[in-house]
């Protein structure tokens, strides 16, 4: 794991404790929020928090997995890398 996705796990394993690490992995943020979408909420400002990012809720969704995360917050501790999930 790098150092991104151990901090990121860290702030899923804080909202959500009874997640394995395997099970945060491959997290899918829709069937988090079907299950509990205030832990979703708590998870994004969480995140916001650790990584310094304004994450919105929409962000979140379009996202969906903890490795879209991971990915995305990874790009924003290196700005100026082409966004690879951009069609452009």
């Amino acid at each position: 794991m790098t150092e991104v996705s151990d901090r990121l796990a860290r702030c899923f394993s804080s909202v959500l404790p009874n997640m394995t690490k395997e099970e945060i992995c491959e997290a899918n943020v829709a069937a988090l929020a079907d299950v509990d979408s205030w832990a979703a909420v708590t998870l994004i400002a969480v995140i916001d928090e650790e990584f310094g990012v304004a994450m919105s809720p929409d962000q979140l969704w379009e996202l969906g997995s903890f490795q879209a995360i991971e990915q995305y917050l990874s790009r924003q501790d290196r700005p100026g890398e082409q966004d690879l999930t951009s069609n452009t």
